[in-house]
């Protein structure tokens, strides 16, 4: 046999190696960037909010319309294998004479792989989508953009949908639920470069790195009350409280994410969460956010 046991034991070894070093890069770690930088003026934010004459919203309704279950690791990388429950849904701010929508989450065809789907949720968000005034996106996939990308009166939702330029220029992060060719070539975008005022109290904060064209809303409400809806540059609070990612198996080979840019924002976020305390911060999928602004009114269950 000569040494061939003994080069055996260290091409196993060697590969042993290699195997714990890529599990780690892959599921465990969440490194930032050495340089670059991202940040939020909330003052100029606030300001924002302000510079839009009217009436600002009164109320804030959520439709949960369906539920994806992930490892928390593909959540929060490090977290473990454990399923956790990943909700998905649609919000509706409402004036006092007319309302926008935030995200469109998703219908039952691109819900196929859902843990749960609510048809009612998904009927009411539908039914609402065709009286609001306004209706934006955080980013381009389909859990946040299916309900409009499949909604059987698109052509005359685009009246009111206000698309970004990068969101138009990347119809390939829509995948299943891509917006026809024709529809996204007649749409007016949104062109700003860090924020955008589109309604009274109602802010867009550009935020690229989860999709090209993801983005944050910011919302301040008659009485004070401040949101800071997140998209899906954070799924989780837990995201945020300590400035971890994703998993890198997930951003890098099934969301195609710019890992270093959305590290960048959640050190951003932690900072804001860590000096304003009373902005509540509201991420994509965080089921303990959402059943917590559901019990405190924060939001109001069911779209009017």
């Amino acid at each position: 046999m000569g040494k061939w046991p003994q080069r055996i034991l260290i091409t196993l070894g060697v590969l042993a190696v290699i195997g714990g070093a890529a599990y780690y890069w892959l599921i465990v770690d969440s490194s930032g960037p050495s340089g670059g930088s991202y940040s939020i003026d909330m003052a100029e934010v606030r300001r924002l909010a302000d510079s839009i004459p009217g009436d600002k919203v009164q109320e804030i309704h959520v439709e949960h319309v369906a539920s994806f279950t992930f490892p928390a690791t593909a959540i929060v990388a490090g977290d473990g294998w454990d399923t956790k429950d990943v909700p998905v849904q649609s919000y509706q701010l409402v004036f006092p004479d007319h309302t926008a929508i935030i995200d469109t989450a998703l219908d039952k065809e691109l819900g196929k792989d859902t843990t749960a789907f609510y048809s009612d949720a998904y009927d009411r968000m539908i039914a609402a989508m065709d009286t609001a005034s306004l209706i934006v996106i955080t980013h381009e996939h389909l859990d946040h953009i299916g309900g409009l990308a499949h909604d059987p009166h698109l052509r005359q939702l685009m009246n009111v949908v206000k698309l970004t330029k990068e969101q138009i220029a990347s119809p390939e992060y829509m995948t299943s639920a891509r917006l026809p060719d024709d529809v996204l070539a007649s749409a007016k975008p949104l062109v700003y470069d860090r924020y955008l005022a589109i309604a009274p109290g109602v802010v867009l904060i550009k935020a690229p790195g989860h999709t090209p064209g993801s983005q944050m809303v910011f919302v301040q409400r008659a009485d004070g009350t401040e949101y800071l809806f997140l998209g899906d540059v954070a799924w989780t609070l837990r995201n945020v409280e300590l400035v971890r990612e994703r998993a890198r198996l997930v951003t890098r080979f099934f969301l195609n994410e710019d890992h270093d840019a959305v590290m960048l924002e959640l050190a951003e976020l932690h900072r804001i969460h860590e000096a304003e305390p009373n902005l509540h911060i509201i991420p994509g999928h965080d089921a303990s956010v959402l059943a917590d602004a559901l019990k405190t009114g924060l939001f109001i269950d069911k779209f009017k």
